[in-house]
């Protein structure tokens, strides 16, 4: 996984509130591969009309705003069902952030599994910094996760996010590499466990138990 510690890049607004999964990628898709490119059908309900014609007043179909690396979205992005493949189609069209006051904890868990930073700051945060970002498309927002900051124009906004998020995110870890990171704990415990419980360890295959 990529190693995410400082981004600074174009934010698209979209502060609308509980924006689930489906929304984010509609159930017909999760039949495709990730091969197949997720990211065009990136909130295809809300971005396409029923014959397959953009909407306009979708900020994503705005020129400005379609290079755009974070998203500025509403409470309880992310919520609805645990499917793994929306955090795909973010990441795949080139999303590397949402800001957010609130997330689906089952979302923010996948997040982090697929390098996507999930930024938890107020309710007022995020009108800030949406109206900042609709007022000049062009700012640069830079999230820099090691001192859990925001900077948009001439404000700077503290963020939470999962301590362990946070680590596995700055090194680029999976869940294995985090597993692997406790390597040295696991094999000193298996030791002293042995020497304090050798009975509780079982024999191998071969080997005569007195």
């Amino acid at each position: 996984m990529e190693k995410f510690v400082q981004l600074s890049a174009k934010a698209c607004p979209l502060p609308f509130s509980n924006l689930n999964t489906d929304q984010i990628l509609p159930a017909r898709y999760l039949k495709w591969p990730r091969s197949k490119g997720l990211g065009t059908v990136l909130f295809q309900d809300l971005r396409f009309d029923a014959d397959g014609n953009q909407k306009k007043d979708f900020p994503l179909n705005q020129l400005l705003w379609q290079s755009a690396k974070i998203l500025v979205a509403g409470r309880n992005f992310g919520g609805g069902s645990s499917r793994e493949a929306a955090v795909y189609a973010l990441y795949d069209y080139g999303f590397r952030c949402v800001i957010a006051p609130s997330f689906g904890d089952i979302f923010a868990q996948n997040a982090v599994k697929n390098g996507l930073v999930t930024a938890v700051v107020s309710d007022a945060d995020v009108a800030d910094m949406a109206a900042a970002v609709s007022s000049n498309p062009e700012r640069p927002v830079t999230i820099d996760l090691d001192r859990r900051t925001i900077v948009c124009g001439d404000r700077t906004y503290a963020f939470e996010i999962d301590p362990v998020s946070r680590n596995q995110l700055l090194n680029g870890w999976d869940d294995v590499d985090l597993t692997e990171s406790y390597r040295d704990q696991i094999v000193r415990f298996s030791i002293e466990h042995r020497a304090r419980q050798p009975w509780a360890v079982p024999a191998r295959a071969g080997t005569q138990v007195s």
